[in-house]
Parts: structure tokens; C-alpha cells; sequence
């Protein structure tokens, strides 16, 4: 059989740090409520910084590890401000509690960055695990954007005629340990004219899937860093790239794993976020390529994308 080369599917390769660490992922609130407010987050985060830091040394033998650190802005749900105002307020806060942002992100561009839908495609990824037992009967979450870890209590329904009406029965989590922790997350709402909005769980595994250096669309990269340019930053949040490269000597932005520093309030946004990886087909290709550079690196890396995620959460605003 003959096949032209240019057939041939290919996947795009990404640098790899050993570790991606977010600073921070705030909300219009959180910049509302002035720098205050930011000189709080990062001092809050500077500590489990220097932690990842310190366990990311020791998984790579004691050698120096590559660690990117990255901030992701909240323009998707609500557009505040400017990045001509927010951003150097930011990095300004940042420096002050002694930490650097390599990489600054936008959260719409997990929706669209360009012209790729980078949300849709990765909700064409789902691969719904269905509960022991079940039989078809609950709709695919690509028709009711809802993604659930297990399997819902059945509907009531009106019992036939000299029939019993069917008794309660709990929602049941499918690898639940002794007891069930279930979870319904809903992935996305359509309005009355159908535009889609998609969650803040769903982005957030968008993203990080982009920070695990496995988020492709047609086998090219998503989300590529561009470098900023000398100057301030524009007065419109659509003139900023959605992924801005600020420290020129940083290392790669995509990572085997990833640590996330956020306020308690994350907590259930980000266990959501574990239930929709473990139910995504990630290309093939990206995980052979991370799976191959890791293991040539001797760095161990969970077979399992969520457990390649780590958090510290701390309490405040």
C-alpha cells in the first residue's frame, strides 16, 4: 500500500518545563478591589512558590529544574478595565511580593484563540465513562452539557396503573471508595439566540490541558506564547494576545506537571476540572510525545492527566 508522506498526520511538538506553576487566576473583583487586594494574593502565594519549587528540585534529582510560573485574567465572563491599566498593577504586585509572571494568559482564549474554537474542540473530546449497570437511558453531555462522575439518581415518573412508583435510590460516584462523592458539572449554557457560554470548570481544564503541553487542534499547537514587544500594553483586551511571553529567559510555558496557588473558593471549580479531564481523550499524538521526552529524561509522570495536577489552596478573599 502506498501513501503520500504528506498524508501522514503529525503533531506538533511544544517545549517542555519540568513544572508549570499559576501565580494566581483572579476576577473583575479582585482588581476592583485595588492593588490592596493583589499585595495580599501574592504574599499569600509566595510561600508555596519557594514549596513547588523545592519538591520540583527533588523530583529532578537535585538538578535544576525548569519552572515556568504563568497568571490567567478573567476576560471571559466579564471585560473590566484595561490591560493598559490592570496588567502593570499586576506585575508591579507581583515584583513587590518578590515573584516574576513568565506567562500571561487571557481565559477567553480557552474559549477561541484566532480562528480555532479551542473550547468546542475539546468538548468533541468527551468520552462519557458510563456507571455500572446503566443503560443508555441519561442523554450524551454533548446534548445536555452536563458531565457527571457517576451515575444520577433516576428520574421520578409517573407509575402506570396498578403499578408501583419506582423507589429513590442515591446518586452513586463510579470509583467511589467506601463513600460516594458525586458530581454533575455543567460544562456549558446556550441562550435563547443559541450562543454558547461555556463554564468556568470547562476553561479551566482547557487550560490546563494547555499548560500540560497537550492541547492540539488538528495536530498543531494551541495557545503558542508570543513574546512581548518593548512598550506598554494596549488599551483593549482583544489587542492582547492570549497567551503573552513576558520574561524572554523563561523556561517553556507548557509542563510535565502543573501547581496552581488560588484561594479556597477555586475548590469546586477545580475538582470539577479533575472530572472532565479523566473523561477527555487527549491526542494521542501529545501524549506519546510527552511520555517519550519525559522517560528520556528519567521524570516520572502520572499516566493519568488529572493526577499530573497539583493545587495549594489557601484561605482568604
Amino acid at each position: 500500500m502506498f501513501r503520500e508522506t504528506a498524508a501522514e498526520p503529525r503533531t506538533q511538538s511544544v517545549p517542555l518545563a519540568h513544572l508549570s506553576v499559576e501565580l494566581g487566576h483572579l476576577y473583575m473583583e479582585d482588581f476592583e478591589a485595588g492593588p490592596e487586594r493583589l499585595r495580599a494574593h501574592f504574599a499569600e502565594v509566595r510561600p508555596w512558590v519557594e514549596a513547588a519549587r523545592t519538591a520540583a528540585t527533588a523530583r529532578a534529582g537535585g538538578k535544576r529544574p525548569r519552572i515556568s510560573t504563568c497568571f490567567l485574567i478573567d476576560d471571559y465572563f466579564t471585560r473590566f478595565s484595561t490591560p493598559a491599566e490592570v496588567v502593570p498593577m499586576l506585575l508591579a504586585e507581583a515584583e513587590r511580593a518578590g515573584l516574576s509572571v513568565d506567562y500571561l494568559a487571557r481565559e477567553s482564549g480557552c474559549a477561541v484563540t484566532g480562528k480555532v474554537p479551542v473550547a468546542e474542540a475539546v468538548a468533541a473530546r468527551i468520552v462519557e465513562s458510563p456507571p455500572p449497570g446503566s443503560y443508555g437511558l441519561r442523554p450524551p453531555a454533548a446534548q445536555t452539557g452536563w458531565l457527571a462522575n457517576g451515575e444520577r439518581s433516576p428520574v421520578a415518573r409517573t407509575p402506570q396503573a396498578m403499578k408501583r412508583a419506582a423507589v429513590w435510590q442515591p446518586p452513586h460516584e463510579t470509583a467511589a471508595r467506601r463513600h460516594s462523592v458525586f458530581l454533575d458539572v455543567e460544562l456549558w449554557s446556550d441562550d435563547a439566540d443559541g450562543q454558547r457560554l461555556w463554564s468556568c470548570p470547562f476553561l479551566a481544564a482547557v487550560w490546563q490541558l494547555a499548560r500540560l503541553g497537550l492541547l492540539r487542534n488538528e495536530g498543531e499547537a494551541v495557545l503558542a506564547p508570543q513574546p512581548h514587544t518593548a512598550g506598554g500594553f494596549p488599551d483593549t483586551w482583544d489587542e492582547l494576545p492570549t497567551l503573552l511571553k513576558l520574561n524572554e529567559r523563561a523556561d517553556p510555558f507548557a509542563a510535565y506537571r502543573t501547581c496552581s496557588v488560588l484561594p479556597t473558593r477555586f475548590l469546586p471549580v477545580e475538582h470539577a476540572v479533575r472530572v472532565i479531564l479523566d473523561q477527555i481523550e487527549v491526542d494521542p499524538g501529545a501524549l506519546a510525545q510527552v511520555a517519550d521526552r519525559s522517560g528520556k529524561e528519567r521524570m516520572a509522570v502520572p499516566d493519568s492527566v488529572a493526577d499530573r495536577i497539583s493545587y495549594v489552596y489557601y484561605s482568604g478573599p
